[in-house]
Order: C-alpha cells, then structure tokens, then sequence
C-alpha cells in the first residue's frame, strides 16, 4: 500500500481505479523563422480557432450547466482578445523572429507566473485559466489537440490538475473522484468536485506518479488522503467512515425545508455566500434561505476592461431570477488590496489593505459606482435584491453612497426602466471604527453584515494574508467578539438586523455565541448551511445566554 497527503477540498470518500487524464502534447521548442509577419497571421488564425471552440463549448456548457456555468468559456474568449496577452505574444514573434508556439508558451509562462503570484486566492486561480487558453492555442498551431480519460468504467480521475474546458468535456457518470499533483481550494477541479458532491484530494505533489494508473485506490476528501492498492485494515476503515458519510448526509437532508429555529424558539437565517452565479446551483441544492454575500467584483477580476452595465445587468438579473424571490445581498465592487484588475490603474501602494479599495475606488470614481449601481437597481425588477457597501468607516461614506443611489434611481425613472422601490441599503462591518459607530450607521442603513476576515485583521494588526502569523491571527479574540455584540446591539437598538458574512459564520464551535449575542443571520459556504441548521435546532439559547455573554465581556 502507498499512502499519499494532499489537501482536501471535497470530503467524501471513494473506492476505484485510478485513471490519469491525457493530453496531446504539444512541440514549443524555439526556433528562427523567416517570415515574421506571416507567423503572427498564423497565430492569429490558430487565435480565431481557439475563440471559435471556446464558443462551442459555452453552448454545451450551457445545455449541461447552464448559464452560470458557461459564462466561463466567454471569460476564455475575452482572455484570447486581451491586448496584453496577443501583444507580447505578436512582439515577441516580430522582435525576435520566433515561432508562433514558443511565443504562446513564454506568454502563458509570464501571466500564468504573474496571477500565481498574487495574494488573493481566486487569482491565483486564475493561471490555471491562462495555461488553458494557450494549451487551446497550442494545441492548434501544432495539431496536438485533444485529451481525456479512457475508461469504460467509473474511475478516480488524477491529473497534475485540469483547466476548465477539460472538466466540461469529461464524462461526468464516469467519475468517482479526484486526485490531482497541484491545484488550489479554488481551482476548477476542486470547483467541479464541490459541484458535483464528489471526494477531492489537491496538492499531492510528486508523490501522485503515472506508475499508479489502472492501480486500485480509495481517495478520502474530508482527510485529505489517498491509498494506492489499500490493504484490508484501511479499506475496511474507509468503507466504515463511507458508510457514516452517507448516514450523516441522508440525515442531514432530512433538514431541508425545517425552520432555523433553536429549542426555545429563536430564528436565525441561513445564507450562502457565492463568488459568481456558477455558484447558484449548489446554493439551492443545500436549501439556503437566501445569498447573503454575492462578491460581485468577479466580474471585474475575469475582465480586461471595465464591464459594461449591460453585462454587469445580466449577471445579477440570473442570479435574482434563480433565488426565486428570495433575497439576494449583492456587495458593491471590492477591487484593491489582494484584489487587483490592472485596467483600474491603482497606484502602487505600501500598505495597500489600507489604502484605495472597495468603496473608496467607488467614491473616488463615481462613475464607475453609478454604472454598477443602474445594473443593480434594474436587476431589482427580477427578484428581491439587496445592495450592500464594503470597507465603511464613517458616516459621511454611507451618506455620499445614498445620494448617488438616489441619482442614478432618479435617471431610471426619468428614462422609464423598471427596478424596486424597496432596495434594501446595507454595510459590511469590516474595521473597528465601524463596529465602534454602529450605532450612527444603524440610523442610515436596513442591515449591517459583519465581514469577520477583515475585522479580525483590523482589530489585531494581523496580515491575514501572511501564514507566518497564523497563531497571532484569532478570530475567538474577546476583542473580536465585543465589536460584534456591540454592532449587534447597536442594529437591533435602531430597528434593523445584523448577519455575519465572514467564513467565521460557519464555525461551528461559535453558533451558540453568535445566537446568544443576537445575530439575525449567518451566511456561508453553501456545503455549510445543512450542518448549521442541524446546530441551530440542537442549541437552547435561553440555557446559556447569560453565561456566553459573561465570559465575552469578563
């Protein structure tokens, strides 16, 4: 038996064989060409090719996922036009006179090294996206197209990891589970794997080797393990914990449609958090009660200039259709910090989490805020939307965020487009000078969401982004948890409700704190929500509230 660590990003666990995906591969040795200008018309024709394909598979994504899902293939096609990309790859070509192949893959080298590198973790992500394009673009220019599994039977696919036209292409019924070399929490295998419920194991390194093709295996998500040609004692073990996984999940079904109410009577409401509408499905299949974080600025990170509101319109508009009429909390754009979209042309900045981001580029660039703003108020017309703000520290923010709310309503009006009359206006609580004048905020907005990632960081001076200061990083700090009684006392002493959006919400070992300071809301990962409510129905608040909130203020 081989025992392999990764890190697990589906739980669940699966027995089969082990089935490695396969690509053509493509020659991209450098060498000198004669003709320059003829070898960038050859890449843009291979370039319109790729478009072209990328076209077909958003029509079959379309039939299989539908919309959301497919809005990734447009995403790729956009990649292919950036001017960025297709420039160093021509100039290269021209400058040096090189071919067509070497320079695609220098250029998928350069931006896929340049997304690796960044902060945030949805763009780390993004390299994948760029290495398959170029593969796309390769694959034409050298005639090495194509890949896939080839099994007549239900496997464990493994791969060093795999683009998103690669897991649109694959035979979903034939797939047990994951087992990828590298990948992220965020890349599409482990999107796929979250999608589909099905055990994933990332980031095993060289210790996944070819040599295991066709072997016997048993992948286990939740632990992050796999077991090449596993012996007696461990398959036993697995097949237990797969048959408790199983009753634990079947339980937990039975929770869709109950109440999230606690023993005594208290409710809460359980939201999903998402990150595009791709997300949506899962957000149903789970039973929440509503989105209480839409992070809209994918639209702006998956772009190479600033979205239309025609664009920006759509995507929200299939987001509030599919809820169905339940609300939809849609945060305004939060580029900057660890999120960048070079198109804005931020300045380069020391301390950028504290500096031009979120609702300060919206203030500072109103028209980008009023674009965004008219896509959201017509999306109103088609569900029950809710606009939330980023990053507010003072008063005069809301109020400035008010006024060009009621000009671009007063433009609809004036040109006849349908939206609500109703929007409810919220704030994210992220800095301690917002929880600390939650009160004033209470008076100018309908909720508040309390965004714990960055109100943990604020209130330690703790990098979240920097692993080194893991132990320092504490989201159970008391300091912590008095900014979120007093915003929630301050909400409630106004007449409005308080959620928590931050990924503190679906801890578990917090539920029954969070019920007894009096939070109205915890929105979460969708996979999240049934366990949550399963907590919610088995705390008696009226038990324990008064020692909970002792221990907060002792």
């Amino acid at each position: 038996m081989v025992e392999i660590n990764g890190k697990g990003v589906c739980g669940g666990v699966a027995f089969g064989p082990i089935c490695f995906y396969r690509r053509g591969q493509a020659d991209t040795s450098r060498y000198t060409v004669a003709d320059a200008q003829a070898e960038v018309q050859r890449f843009e024709a291979a370039k319109g090719k790729a478009v072209a394909q990328l076209g077909a598979l958003y029509e079959k994504a379309l039939q299989e996922v539908g919309e959301e899902g497919a809005m990734l293939f447009q995403t790729h096609q956009l990649m292919l036009e950036d001017l960025d990309y297709c420039e160093s790859i021509t100039g290269m070509i021209t400058d040096e006179s090189v071919n067509a192949e070497y320079a695609v893959q220098q250029a998928a080298d350069t931006f896929a090294d340049m997304f690796a590198q960044m902060d945030d973790a949805y763009m780390q992500a993004r390299a994948a996206d760029v290495r398959d394009v170029s593969t796309r673009v390769l694959g034409i220019l050298t005639g090495s197209e194509g890949g896939g599994i080839h099994s007549d039977i239900p496997v464990i696919v493994a791969a060093d990891d795999l683009a998103p036209s690669e897991t649109v292409q694959l035979d979903k019924s034939k797939i047990l589970g994951f087992i990828t070399q590298g990948g992220s929490a965020n890349s599409h295998t482990a999107i796929l794997a979250r999608t589909m419920g099905i055990p994933a194991v990332i980031g095993a390194g060289d210790a996944l080797q070819e040599a295991y093709d066709g072997k016997q295996a048993v992948i286990d998500g939740s632990a992050g393990q796999a077991f090449i040609e596993p012996d007696a004692e461990t398959s036993a073990r697995l097949h237990k914990k797969q048959d408790e996984e199983r009753g634990q999940k079947a339980l937990l079904d039975q929770l869709k449609g109950q109440p999230n109410v606690t023993k005594d009577g208290q409710e809460v409401m359980l939201y999903a958090n998402i990150g595009s509408p791709a997300d949506l499905d899962a957000v149903l299949a789970n039973d929440a009660g509503g989105i209480g974080l839409f992070r809209s600025e994918f639209l702006y990170l998956e772009s190479s200039d600033y979205p239309d509101e025609e664009t920006l319109f759509q995507a929200y508009r299939t987001v509030a259709e599919k809820m169905g009429g339940k609300r939809v909390i849609i945060r305004t754009l939060d580029i900057g910090a660890d999120k960048q979209a070079a198109y804005f042309n931020l300045p380069h900045e020391e301390n950028p989490a504290m500096g031009l981001r979120a609702l300060r580029i919206c203030l500072t660039r109103p028209e980008i805020f009023k674009t965004q703003l008219r896509a959201l108020y017509r999306a109103s017309a088609f569900g029950k939307v809710a606009i939330m703000l980023p990053m507010v520290t003072s008063v005069w923010e809301v109020q400035e965020s008010k006024k060009l709310a009621e000009e671009v309503r007063a433009e609809l009006r004036a040109e006849g487009v349908a939206f609500a009359e109703d929007v409810e206006l919220g704030i994210m609580i992220e800095t301690p000078a917002a929880a600390m004048i939650s009160d004033r905020l209470a008076q100018e907005v309908d909720f508040f969401s309390v965004g714990t990632n960055d109100l943990t960081q604020y209130t330690l001076a703790v990098d979240r982004q920097n692993d080194t200061l893991g132990r320092f990083f504490d989201p159970h700090h008391p300091a912590l948890l008095r900014l979120l009684k007093l915003t929630a006392d301050n909400a409630h002493k106004h007449g409005i409700w308080m959620g928590i959006c931050g990924e503190l919400g679906a801890d578990l070992d917090l539920t029954e704190t969070f019920l007894s300071i009096g939070v109205d809301e915890l929105s979460v990962s969708p996979s999240r929500i049934l366990p949550l409510r399963k907590k919610v129905r088995e705390t008696e608040v009226s038990g324990i509230r008064e020692g909970v909130l002792a221990g907060i203020m002792a």
